[in-house]
């Protein structure tokens, strides 16, 4: 089991910046490659940024893609999503998850935390 607590989530205006954290406990975390989701209101839960286990690769939606940055202490047991330049329909609750497959669906993930929420005011 791995156990993950998310943090960073709250208000703030349209081009704004937030750095999302999520810290890990249990098993070994170096082992998952670790992704961070985002799902709003009436939506199915999307894909945002994901990065493999030893933080050297990463992918990103098209949506985030030169504004978000995911990145992995692995001393620290912790994933990092700095986002840059906000928009309002970034808005959503936001979730890590880690997995042992790279992927890009939710599907492939088997832990997640509770989430938090991220609102961008116009």
């Amino acid at each position: 089991q791995v156990q993950l607590v998310e943090s960073g989530g709250g208000l703030v205006q349209a081009g704004g910046s937030l750095r999302l954290s999520c810290a890990a406990s249990g098993r070994t975390f170096s082992n998952y490659a670790m992704g961070w989701f985002r799902q709003a209101p009436g939506k199915e839960r999307e894909f945002v940024a994901a990065i493999n286990w030893s933080g050297d690769i990463t992918k990103y939606a098209d949506s985030v893609k030169g504004r978000f940055t995911i990145s992995r202490d692995n001393t620290k047991n912790t994933v990092y999503l700095q986002m840059n330049s906000l928009k309002p329909e970034d808005t959503a609750v936001y979730y890590c998850a880690a997995g042992q497959l790279f992927g890009q669906t939710r599907y492939e993930y088997l832990y997640w935390g509770q989430g938090t929420q991220v609102t961008v005011s116009a």
